[in-house]
């Protein structure tokens, strides 16, 4: 047998998006990364072996504001444009490819991990596994290990703390917890696709199909012939078991549930559409759900989540609901799920995300410390990349100054959040303060800005038969807002004003201030409802405009940076009946109905709400504004810049340049939905960097075709007294967009 020994700077095991981000995090400063991957493709449950959509913090567009940026938000910008029809295959080469392009990353697929050696019972030496085909035996020596496996197997084999199952209520005071402690987890799911042949197409059943007739599953779960992939979620099982040693059992029982749902929807008679449909691809990996999660030094609980506690090592964030499945799965009499929101995106800290008692071990994905209840919404993919970003850039931290995990946190976690800061990662409520970036320094001008929130084109009406709610940024006050209304007849109108408790949340939270309009009949009459709010930091307010019969609100063509409308209902669904309804706040302001199209509005002036100051702020996301500036439209402006200026020249090397992808556009891998572009309108397409040195202006790059969040310029390194971005054109969006600009001397 060959024999091998990889020594890397970083050893990551397990090729989910956890595994994958973080390879790619340490690899990109610098450190070299062996991932090691025990099935042919990356991607974990998302792959095209188990075809399991990225769900993520935008919790399917229930949150707010809330994709991730960073390698996470990469690859979702990465799948739309080369992949716009959520093709499984093709998801799979687009990780492929994102892990190929790092120069510091060796992959090893069909490789099998299955032992350690120990220097102490708190440090790991190597690990060693099987790449099946190769007959190669390898073993694997770093300083560091990152345990992305899902499972936990590294971790456990270490000796590494860690829990299986749900904690008791008292144990961390969450309410969702059951009353004793016990061993279920939640279940595994095996998917099915199909599709129409185009002609009658018979189903035998395989012997060990479970005939579903006799079960709970026709009375307590809905069952529709057209549905493919996670649309069957809740096909769901193993919660009493043992999810690692019962695997096999599992996925067996699976395939009987799998077969028998199909058998039921083409023979039962009850579905007389299924005629033509075949089964086109059956799951032979069951989709896990939870197994072994491992110990920090802190752990994360149901409380962290839905106060949206804030921590000062706040690497990560989150946004799933606290998302629940009974123990018994598809056998259940309860609802499949029943979930429980934060009113926005809430923190994830460092301490999660290694072993309190193995030094140099490090965890992302659905291992990390967290109770049952709180792992219930960090266990989705987008926040397991989101983490892996987190715990590979911690790696290379730690590889690079020869310290722990833990020691980077106690000496260095102010480095490691501004670190991920500075690469764009998905942090939120975590202010950048980079002493090194030389564009605070400067003084920043533009050919032109946004006024301020005018949102002033009508293209089509609501009738106002039920509230409906608009969230708008203000700077400062809010003297009044002007609402386009077609009235039929005399009546008042309520609109109140409401402040949202965080700045990255938009529900309703406290009540400021409200005043009663009198309404006259008419058409496209612009309406003004004063407050009077003076004395206010830079905020998000959120308007509430009271149902009133007989009365209609124009609303606007397009979105503008910062302005979301809303309209309420009495309870709100997922659309998915499997679930329950929900009465929270979240769930019953929905966004859904004025997607992309808010009412039309005026407010007193706000111009720093969009002024080119804002690229060299705090903020690189929405977070109590959106943070951005915005041009004038290109139709008035059609070359806006921007323009950054030195009081005594600079010897930049690097500029990097943050454009605005507008996160609150929820963004999915697969075919959950698919967005009307293959870009987002609001990204930059071609735009030009200059540089003013003593020679005068000249241009060091154009950029044409562009589709991403991020872009770094490399400079030569002589002394300029200014640069200057020139924007040609944006991908749909009337007006430019840039949230951040920051420049490097080295």
């Amino acid at each position: 047998m060959k024999q091998q020994t990889v020594s890397a700077d970083v050893t990551v095991i397990g090729g989910g998006l956890a595994g994958v981000c973080a390879s790619i995090a340490a690899a990109r400063l610098g450190q070299t990364v062996a991932l090691v991957q025990n099935r042919p493709v990356l991607g974990g449950n998302s792959s095209s072996e188990v075809r399991v959509w990225v769900s993520s913090a935008t919790a399917h567009g229930t949150q707010r504001y809330a994709r991730e940026t960073g390698i996470m938000g990469e690859l979702f910008l990465e799948n739309e444009w080369t992949n716009p029809e959520g093709n499984p295959y093709l998801w799979d080469l687009v990780m492929l490819e994102a892990v190929r392009r790092e120069a510091n990353i060796t992959l090893f697929l069909n490789t099998d991990v299955r032992s350690l050696e120990m220097d102490s019972p708190e440090r790991i030496r190597s690990v060693s596994g099987w790449q099946m085909g190769a007959e190669l035996d390898l073993t694997f020596e770093s300083p560091l290990f990152l345990d992305c496996t899902g499972d936990g197997l590294v971790g456990f084999l270490a000796g590494a703390d860690h829990v299986l199952g749900r904690e008791a209520k008292a144990t961390y005071g969450e309410d969702w917890a059951p009353d004793v402690a016990d061993d279920f987890t939640l279940g595994s799911t095996i998917l099915f696709y199909t599709k129409d042949a185009g002609r009658p197409v018979p189903f035998v059943a395989p012997s060990f199909a479970i005939d579903i007739s006799g079960t709970s599953i026709p009375e307590k779960r809905i069952i529709r012939s057209g549905d493919n992939g996670c649309h069957y979620w809740w096909i769901e099982w193993g919660g009493e078991l043992d999810t690692v040693h019962d695997n096999e059992r599992i996925r067996d029982e699976l395939w009987g549930i799998v077969y028998g749902i199909w058998d039921f929807i083409k023979n039962s008679g009850q579905f007389p559409e299924s005629s033509d449909m075949t089964l086109e691809w059956v799951g032979s990996l069951p989709g896990k759900r939870e197994s072994r999660r491992f110990l920090g030094d802190y752990v994360l609980r149901q409380q962290d989540i839905l106060d949206q506690r804030e921590f000062e090592d706040a690497v990560a964030f989150g946004g799933w609901s606290i998302d629940l499945h009974p123990p018994q799965g598809v056998f259940s009499y309860e609802t499949g799920s029943r979930h429980l929101y934060s009113d926005g995106v809430y923190q994830i800290p460092y301490r999660c995300l290694y072993s309190r008692n193995v030094g140099n071990l490090l965890f992302a994905g659905r291992n990390i410390s967290a109770s049952h209840v709180a792992f219930g919404s960090t266990r989705v993919m987008g926040t397991c990349a989101a983490m892996g970003e987190a715990a590979g850039t911690a790696a290379a931290l730690c590889a690079a100054r020869g310290i722990s995990p833990r020691a980077l946190y106690q000496d260095h976690r102010r480095e490691l959040v501004q670190t991920l800061l500075r690469l764009d990662g998905p942090v939120i409520a975590q202010p950048r303060d980079d002493d090194r970036d030389l564009a605070r320094q400067a003084t920043i001008r533009a050919s032109s800005q946004q006024p301020g929130v005018t949102l002033t084109d009508a293209a089509s009406v609501r009738s106002l038969d039920a509230d409906l709610g608009i969230l708008v940024p203000v700077d400062g006050a809010l003297d009044f807002a002007e609402l386009l209304l077609d009235v039929a007849a005399s009546t008042v109108l309520t609109v109140e004003v409401w402040d949202t408790s965080k700045p990255q949340n938009a529900v309703p939270h406290r009540h400021l201030a409200s005043t009663e309009v009198a309404l006259e009949a008419g058409e496209r009459q612009w309406v003004r409802a004063a407050f009077g709010l003076h004395g206010l930091e830079r905020c998000n307010l959120f308007l509430v405009i009271r149902a009133a019969q007989g009365v209609g609100i124009h609303l606007s063509p397009g979105p503008l940076a910062g302005v979301l409308g809303f309209q309420r209902t009495s309870a709100a669904s997922s659309g998915d009946p499997n679930e329950g309804v929900s009465d929270q706040l979240l769930r019953v302001w929905s966004e859904q109905p004025l997607h992309r199209t808010p009412p039309c509005l005026r407010l007193a002036d706000a111009p720093a709400v969009y002024s080119p100051e804002n690229v060299v702020n705090p903020w690189a996301r929405p977070y109590g504004g959106p943070n951005t500036w915005v041009s004038a439209p290109l139709d008035a402006d059609p070359a806006p810049w921007i323009e950054l200026r030195w009081n005594e020249p600079v010897a930049l090397r690097e500029v990097l340049l943050t454009f605005d992808d507008d996160v609150n556009e929820d963004v999915i891998n697969l075919h959950h939905h698919r967005l009307p572009w293959r870009v987002i309108p609001e990204l930059v397409r071609d735009y030009s960097l200059e540089v003013c040195s003593p020679e005068g202006w000249q241009v060091v790059e154009q950029v044409r075709d562009n589709r991403r969040r991020r872009r770094t310029h490399t400079l030569g390194g002589n002394e300029i007294s200014a640069i200057r971005i020139v924007v040609q054109a944006t991908n749909g969006a009337p007006s430019a967009r840039l949230i951040q600009v920051s420049a490097y001397e080295s």
